[in-house]
């Protein structure tokens, strides 16, 4: 297929597909993720073969450019940290008559949660499962939180995972640009981890006839209880390792 052309109309969706060529230099194999500031896909480099993360910013997310920079900033000052994406540069196309940022990021082998979840028996995870998905989400995160920094946007399609040994390899997409980090953002996190946590054990529907061990966790997704337990994601990664179960 040949360069991407989308009518103006959809400028804020951009529904690229398979084979589409962006600015040029990028194939497009795969969608990868949609939020709220734009869309993600897996793009092959047409001179390398190399395979990237290409996210394309809607325009009106990005006035001025100031999003892009913010997050591009954010994730060079964060590259030390491995649960996030690591950026490489910027690009720009035009799509639907208007010209469009791009940020180039390293691509994340593996599948969304949101994916591996839909082929889980009743689309959820057994409880230890569970635990190690959250520690993992945890201790990437207490690094991002030790550098005063927070995420913003952490869900099951944001979330790609690869299953190692016992446990999970997580890296994070998409970070949200909600204004300079406060202590509130850094809590949000933790929130949505834990309503990842509770998600992926079934949600709602099982949530009554989950042990007390997992109940101490999720609060009942009452952000005044979860802030007073962990208040970011080093708190709620000890609280982990230092759960005790009760024999039954």
């Amino acid at each position: 297929m040949g360069q991407v052309t989308i009518t103006h109309h959809s400028i804020d969706g951009f529904r690229l597909e398979e084979g589409n060529l962006v600015a040029d230099k990028y194939l497009v194999v795969e969608t990868l993720g949609k939020g709220w500031e734009g869309e993600v896909y897996l793009v092959r480099e047409k001179s390398t073969g190399i395979e990237r993360s290409l996210k394309i910013y809607y325009p009106r997310r990005n006035p001025g450019n100031r999003t892009v920079r913010q997050n591009a900033r954010k994730l060079h000052k964060l590259r030390d940290c491995p649960i996030l994406i690591q950026y490489r540069t910027q690009e720009k196309a035009e799509i639907g008559g208007q010209l469009v940022t791009m940020l180039v990021a390293d691509f994340a082998e593996g599948e969304s949660l949101y994916s591996l979840l839909g082929r889980q028996p009743g689309r959820r995870l057994d409880f230890f499962q569970g635990l190690h998905l959250l520690h993992s989400l945890a201790l990437g995160m207490e690094k991002v939180h030790h550098r005063g920094e927070y995420h913003g946007d952490i869900h099951d399609e944001n979330i790609i995972v690869r299953r190692v040994g016992l446990g999970f390899e997580i890296r994070l997409l998409d970070m949200l640009d909600l204004g300079p980090s406060h202590p509130a953002l850094v809590r949000r996190d933790v929130h949505q981890m834990i309503r990842v946590f509770y998600d992926a054990l079934g949600g709602a529907k099982h949530y009554k006839n989950h042990p007390p061990e997992i109940k101490s966790i999720c609060c009942g997704l009452k952000k005044s209880l979860m802030d007073s337990k962990f208040r970011n994601a080093g708190q709620l990664r000890v609280f982990l390792e230092d759960l005790e179960w009760v024999t039954r």
